[in-house]
């Protein structure tokens, strides 16, 4: 985890400006930007006399948290980690100072000027942006250019360890045939069944195990809750809506949904009058309401032929295709019902709305329901909220809360942080249960906003720290731990035994699987500990498979190596791995250098 925060955020570009003068405005105020690194503050430790004090440390935590890379209910093991990583710093730089490493001003003029954050939107340094952004967080050229120095030594001596090391062309060559190798096997899980004897775990051996790994058998830091939820869900469905309302909301809904239309059309002004059409309109209608069929008479009477070959059908039509009449006229209609005469540009229309693209009253009627008694609850559900804020606040307890807005107060069992369920594991809830002023100071907890429909406040009714549990309360624990590491031990003791047969000989028959031609990415399926050890055994010389056994969690496995091939050359593969192998060198300088400082030097923590 630290690593992966150091990579994300060490730069000293990002470091100094983005993580380092915003949390350190958040946390301390402007005026502690200046001399921030000059050792100000309550001394933590000191790394050969020289201090690293508190307010360093509360800077690299609350950025990690800030980051996001680090839940803040892991902020007391972050600082250990933290603490640990000023230390690292300061033993790098001092051993970079003595070394007499060294960073010229126009060095450090150059990278001052090549840094993003001072650059304007045209990639030139600004030196106005320079000095309104240093100004604005209260930091000093002069500090700057001080911290950015020691954290360029510090890059230059980790880049000289990494390039002072490299792999001969021999050694790249080897590790290429190695990396592409492939090895054909067979594989053999050894099982409990195998076993002649029966395992006896005895009272002795389980408390020594106890004992050993009482980290494992830790209560975290718990809580006993009390809490109360204000539900707009809960109280909508103790309200009764009645049937009518439901139908009057879903026929509103109705209206703009799209729909299918008929029409039967007449134009005028030419062998016809416009009173004439009107005319012909009206008695069709009078056709209609005496039973004939719509599509019978846009057969007959439409001068749409088009439609009028499909009974007068123009499709689904949505809004914004026809003009304002015949669509106002259109989705003004139910199923079925015929519009009065509508005039367009292209003569005068009778419309009828055959379908409506909308789900059927029965199968959306629960939703309505919902939807109109979260409606009529919501002004009570505001009001009770404004209660819950107001009183809460002033409370010494929650019961009295409870009872004087009826609301039920539920009490949890023990829970930890990342220990609790249903309501109170919802994001955001835990971490106000643990936080100092519920946790500590005892107050009710602000009103939590689980999501739109809840409101939830809770309160500590009891706190109990980290402890180790009593044997007794986690014998059963206990007692399977042991169980299998002694089938574990047994069973690596019986593949030693068949090993040395299978190489005598002498082994029983064995129901072996077969792995061909597998490398060293390419697992198959088999565990990971089965393919290292296979590869880690001798390839076999003759005929003569070569045995082992590797050991893969509670399970333990037969090999039989029986041949291995040289592969194909990949030089993107050997490039890859020459690289890697580099990478893995270099690390070791550094982590060599960093053990050597660290048994050498004196170091104090206060």
């Amino acid at each position: 985890m630290l690593q992966s925060i150091r990579d994300r955020s060490r730069s000293w570009g990002a470091k100094i400006i983005i993580g380092a003068v915003v949390a350190t405005m958040a946390l301390f105020g402007v005026e502690s930007l200046v001399g921030l690194f000059g050792g100000g503050g309550d001394e933590i430790a000191k790394v050969n006399g020289e201090p690293v004090t508190r307010q360093q440390l509360e800077l690299e935590v609350q950025r990690a948290i800030r980051s996001g890379q680090v839940p803040p209910e892991q902020e007391r093991a972050l600082r250990n980690q933290m603490l640990d990583q000023l230390i690292t710093d300061r033993l790098l730089t001092q051993y970079a100072e003595e070394g007499g490493l060294h960073l010229s001003e126009e060095q450090l003029d150059q990278l001052i000027v090549s840094l993003p954050e001072f650059q304007d939107q045209e990639g030139r340094f600004s030196s106005e942006l320079f000095r309104n952004r240093l100004a604005s967080a209260g930091y000093t050229p002069l500090s700057f250019r001080e911290e950015l120095r020691v954290d360029m030594k510090r890059q230059q001596l980790q880049q000289g360890l990494a390039f002072s090391d490299f792999t001969l062309p021999s050694e790249q060559e080897r590790l290429g045939e190695l990396q592409r190798q492939t090895r054909s096997f067979r594989h053999h899980a050894l099982t409990a069944a195998d076993l002649e004897d029966d395992l006896e775990v005895t009272e002795e051996a389980m408390q020594r195990y106890y004992e050993a790994n009482a980290e494992d058998y830790q209560r975290p830091e718990q809580v006993r809750l009390e809490y109360v939820v204000i539900d707009r869900q809960q109280l909508a469905d103790e309200v009764e809506v009645e049937e009518e309302a439901l139908r009057e909301l879903w026929q509103e809904r109705s209206h703009d949904v799209d729909r299918r239309i008929s029409h039967i059309m007449l134009t005028f002004d030419g062998e016809r009058s416009r009173e004439e059409a009107v005319a012909e309109l009206e008695a069709a209608r009078e056709r209609l309401a005496d039973g004939e069929a719509f599509a019978d008479l846009a057969a007959e009477l439409s001068e749409d032929t088009v439609s009028a070959e499909q009974g007068g059908d123009l499709g689904v039509i949505s809004r914004g295709f026809f003009g304002e009449a015949f669509e106002d006229a259109a989705f003004a209609l139910d199923e079925g019902e015929v519009s009065d005469i509508v005039e367009t540009d292209n003569g005068l229309h009778l419309l009828q709305a055959t379908a409506l693209e909308r789900e059927p009253f029965e199968q959306v009627r629960d939703d309505l329901r919902r939807e109109v008694a979260m409606s009529r609850v919501s002004g009570e559900f505001n009001e009770r909220v404004q209660r819950l804020i107001d009183e809460s606040f002033a409370a010494d307890d929650l019961r009295s809360v409870a009872d004087d807005i009826g609301l039920e107060l539920h009490e949890s069992d023990w829970v930890s942080r990342d220990g609790a369920d249903g309501v109170l594991s919802e994001p955001g809830v835990m971490a106000e249960a643990f936080s100092a002023d519920v946790l500590e100071e005892g107050y009710n907890s602000e009103v939590i906003e689980l999501d739109e429909d809840r409101r939830l406040v809770l309160r500590v009714a009891d706190h109990r720290e980290t402890a180790v549990l009593e044997l007794d309360e986690v014998r059963d624990r206990v007692r399977a731990s042991v169980e299998a590491r002694l089938r574990r031990e047994a069973l690596i003791e019986l593949a030693a035994e068949r090993v040395e047969q299978l190489r005598a000989g002498e082994a029983p028959e064995i129901e072996w699987q077969r792995a061909e031609n597998v490398s060293r990415e390419a697992a198959d399926g088999l565990p990971q500990a089965v393919l290292q050890a296979a590869f880690r055994l001798p390839a076999p010389e003759g005929e003569e498979p070569v045995f082992g056994h590797a050991v893969a969690g509670d399970r333990v496995v037969l090999i039989a190596l029986d041949r291995v091939e040289p592969g194909e050359v990949d030089g993107e593969v050997e490039n890859f791995v020459a690289r890697m192998a580099e990478r893995l060198r270099a690390q070791a300088a550094i982590q060599g250098l960093l053990d050597d400082l660290r048994d050498k030097a004196d170091i104090e923590r206060l």
